[in-house]
């Protein structure tokens, strides 16, 4: 047996037990890293891998405007220094709209971090960063991303951990014009993303490998700029109504309470007093 069938073999291994859901084959492309991103369990499942030489990424063959989207992901275990997994929507051009779950690996037994931003315009700064309640690379966990005209809000295991409103009204920009795909990657780093760049990769640790599985995703039609957007049914307990309720706002506060590490709207050193719109609305 030949060293990349081994490595296929372990990969396959390590993501084993995989629950079915849709099929990757009809809903992403490969988009980078061809040979280190492979779907397996006849479209049931993803692994992406990175080496010194090359990290790997896919993307959704679908845009929308306007979404509910989960995914199932178990992080890259061990020692994960240096190593980032993004999972986030986003539009194209100068301008665009981006919505972000990055996972920064870490030593091995120190916590990973989640790296959330919301992009508007080309325009992030708006960062903030949480520790799990659970270890992410044992299983396989569930990370969505809300994202309707009033609100987008990220969860995981169902538990909102940020909610980021839409605020146009106070000329905060709010991403409702631009289609988005969804785009999924593993790659280096570790100029950043390990306590701020001082713990590198290992590479006799690579290949690291990302596993992901159960893709599901409720949208809004959409083709082409100027078509007409049709998002399906619209009642009261539609995603696209959907927000924070009492017993979530408990769950969100509870997290941000106890898991938050940095939240930009606290962060005085770096905006002075001159804090962001969205951040003194909701003081």
């Amino acid at each position: 047996m030949g060293c990349s069938q081994i490595l296929i073999s372990l990969t396959i291994l390590s993501c084993s037990a995989l629950n079915l859901a849709g099929d990757f084959r009809q809903d992403i492309d490969i988009i980078w890293g061809s040979n280190k991103a492979k779907i397996l369990k006849n479209g049931q499942a993803v692994t992406l891998s990175l080496d010194k030489a090359s990290g790997s990424g896919f993307q959704s063959k679908a845009q929308f405007l306007f979404c509910k989207i989960s995914m199932d992901l178990k992080l890259v275990p061990g020692n994960s220094a240096g190593t980032v997994t993004s999972y986030y929507l986003a539009s194209k051009g100068t301008m665009w709209d981006e919505i972000d779950f990055e996972f920064l690996g870490n030593l091995s037994g120190d916590p990973y971090t989640v790296h959330t931003n919301v992009i508007t315009q080309g325009k992030g700064d708006r960062e903030q960063q949480f520790r799990l309640w659970f270890d992410p690379t044992v299983d396989f966990h569930t990370y969505s991303i809300l994202w309707n005209p009033k609100t987008i809000i990220f969860y995981v295991d169902g538990t909102p951990i940020r909610e980021f409103k839409n605020m146009k009204t106070m000329n905060v920009s709010y991403p409702q014009k631009q289609a988005m795909r969804l785009h999924s990657s593993l790659w280096n780093g570790d100029d950043w993303a390990t306590r701020g760049g001082l713990v590198k990769t290992d590479w006799s640790k690579a290949p690291f490998t990302a596993c992901y599985r159960n893709y599901e995703v409720q949208d809004c039609d959409w083709s082409a700029p100027g078509s007409n957007v049709s998002c399906g049914g619209d009642g009261p307990n539609s995603w696209l109504n959907e927000g924070i309720d009492e017993n979530s706002m408990k769950r969100l506060k509870w997290v941000q309470r106890n898991y938050m590490i940095y939240n930009y709207c606290n962060d005085a050193k770096r905006f002075g007093a001159r804090l962001p719109t969205e951040c003194v609305a909701m003081n």
